[in-house]
C-alpha cells in the first residue's frame, strides 16, 4: 500500500531486543528502514534527538511518531493497536 507510514528502527546488529523487534515487524510483513547506530555516523545522536533522549536500542518510529523500544511495540501489538498504526490509522491511546 502506497499510503502506509514509513517505519524506521534504530538498532544494532548484536542486540537481542533489536532481533525481537526485527522479527515482529517481519512477521507483520512490514517494510522498514533499519539504521545501525554503531555503523552510521551520527545515527545514535539523531536517535536520541528524535526519541526524547532515549539511548537504548531498538527505538522504533512509525510515520514519524516515536513508538519506543521492543517492549513498547510489543505492548501495542498485544492491545491490537500496532496493526492500526502500521496501516496509517491512529491508535486508541498515546504510545511512547
Amino acid at each position: 500500500m502506497a499510503d502506509r507510514p514509513q517505519v524506521v528502527m534504530y538498532a544494532t546488529s548484536w542486540c537481542p531486543w533489536c532481533a525481537r523487534a526485527r522479527r515482529l515487524l517481519q512477521e507483520k510483513g512490514v517494510e522498514f528502514t533499519e539504521i545501525d547506530v554503531e555503523q552510521v555516523e551520527g545515527a545514535r545522536q539523531e536517535m536520541r534527538q528524535r526519541s526524547g533522549g532515549r539511548n537504548t536500542v531498538p527505538q522504533i518510529f512509525i510515520g514519524g511518531r516515536h513508538i519506543g523500544g521492543y517492549d513498547d511495540t510489543r505492548a501495542l501489538d498485544e492491545k491490537g493497536e500496532l496493526d492500526r498504526l502500521l496501516a496509517g490509522e491512529a491508535a486508541g491511546g498515546e504510545a511512547r
